[in-house]
């Protein structure tokens, strides 16, 4: 592949990341995704297929790039729990539209299977399986929780208040410290949970 096509896919990716953060699969239009990437409907066509295929392979790529930056914690014990939640808070927070891609693949998908979701829940549990090797043993109650579940509980944690900031406004109020002190329990409530110090 050339490097003006390259360059053309990634302005496509990112002007279809933006209309389907804020659009979704059914209100995104291909058009618009045209006119701001300075491309054509055919080259979208073309390199990634139809509105459908490019949601699935911005997601896929959005995902890649969180996978990438916040690695799942390891067996080697060097990423503890509250350095985990510390930085997959602070990446949702810097990057809205994974939480919103997300909640409209959920909303498009419902209980359906999604595109690529093999390869997403292999990945889902090799996370799992890292977090898992960090764990301390706490009560038998904490320890009772396994992995994967424990994950979504930490997924949960981090994703809630940053994708409906609406409520988290509403509940916590909108001073300026009112999202950091969110972070902060975050990640003392994941730090309990886990049964880490």
């Amino acid at each position: 592949m050339t490097s003006r096509s390259e360059q053309t896919r990634t302005r496509i990716y990112r002007a279809a990341l933006a209309e389907f953060a804020q659009y979704g699969v059914a209100g995104a239009r291909v058009d618009r995704i045209a006119r701001e990437a300075q491309a054509n409907k055919q080259a979208i066509y073309l390199y990634f297929g139809d509105k459908e295929t490019l949601f699935a392979t911005v997601l896929e790529r959005t995902l890649g790039e969180l996978a990438a930056a916040v690695p799942p914690p390891t067996a080697t014990g060097t990423v503890n729990v509250a350095d985990y939640v510390d930085r997959l808070f602070t990446y949702h927070q810097e990057h809205p539209e994974v939480t919103r891609l997300l909640l409209w693949e959920a909303l498009e998908y419902g209980d359906r299977p999604v595109p690529d979701e093999e390869s997403r829940r292999e990945h889902y549990q090799r996370k799992a399986a890292g977090l898992n090797s960090v764990r301390t043993a706490a009560s038998e109650q904490i320890t009772a929780i396994d992995a994967p579940t424990l994950l979504l509980i930490f997924t949960g944690l981090v994703g809630w208040p940053l994708g409906v900031p609406q409520v988290r406004r509403m509940i916590v109020g909108q001073e300026e410290d009112a999202l950091d002190r969110v972070k902060a329990a975050v990640i003392a409530a994941a730090v309990a949970i886990a049964g880490q110090e």
